[in-house]
């Protein structure tokens, strides 16, 4: 845990820099690329897809199948877009998640079952402390993993229309100090526009996400 403890300043005052600015937006800012580049070198917990919403005026909804199964995709192209990146030997990703819980289910919280609606909502900003029960929830989750402190948390795929005829899934992103129960930084990412929903978008959007952190 020493090692972990000595590194977090560094990445602490990148997203900082990120985090300040003006009153909370109704939706978070679209970040630039290698944006979250300080977490390359971190031991980071990548909790499951959490949510999916269709927009009004899109008609994806009717084609998108059923929603356990985007998010299931989703986390599959995460994985691969930060696999690419060099980053699956030293971040924990779901299924890692998954294990520890089985092993420890009397005492690590379910990562598919956490209590992130907060993490929702368009007035939250960075600094914001965590609530319980999700605050305890992700401590005791990062607890049966060494040196991990972050906590990505993809916590919204917003499917909505985009130009005349096409669509796009937007991505809402959190990132939490799981000891300190704090909200670090918020960020959305934008799949490429698309004229219908497939695996492209959510292999646009884990792209997306992949390059804030490293180039492939």
């Amino acid at each position: 845990m020493q090692r972990s403890a000595i590194r977090f300043p560094v990445v602490a005052a990148v997203l900082a820099a990120l985090s300040c600015g003006g009153g909370p937006p109704k939706t978070a800012p679209e970040p630039s690329e290698h944006s979250l580049s300080g977490l390359a070198g971190q031991a980071i917990a990548v909790l499951p897809a959490f949510a999916v919403r269709v927009m009004p005026g899109s008609d994806w909804g009717s084609s998108m199948g059923r929603t356990a199964d985007v998010k299931t995709t989703l986390d599959a192209d995460i994985l691969a877009a930060l696999d690419e990146r060099g980053l699956k030997k030293t971040w924990i990703f779901p299924a890692d998640l998954r294990q520890s819980h089985r092993r420890n289910a009397a005492y690590a919280a379910d990562p598919d079952a956490l209590a992130e609606e907060p993490l929702r909502s368009p007035s939250l900003i960075a600094d914001t402390r965590l609530p319980d029960p999700l605050a305890s929830q992700i401590r005791t989750l990062v607890a049966l993993h060494d040196n991990v402190r972050l906590v990505l948390a993809p916590v919204e795929l917003r499917l909505e229309k985009a130009g005349p005829t096409g669509g796009r899934g937007v991505l809402r992103v959190v990132l939490l100090d799981a000891r300190s129960s704090v909200v670090r930084w918020i960020g959305e990412v934008s799949s490429d526009t698309t004229a219908s929903f497939g695996p492209v978008v959510t292999a646009s959007v884990a792209a997306k996400l992949a390059n804030l952190v490293a180039s492939p």
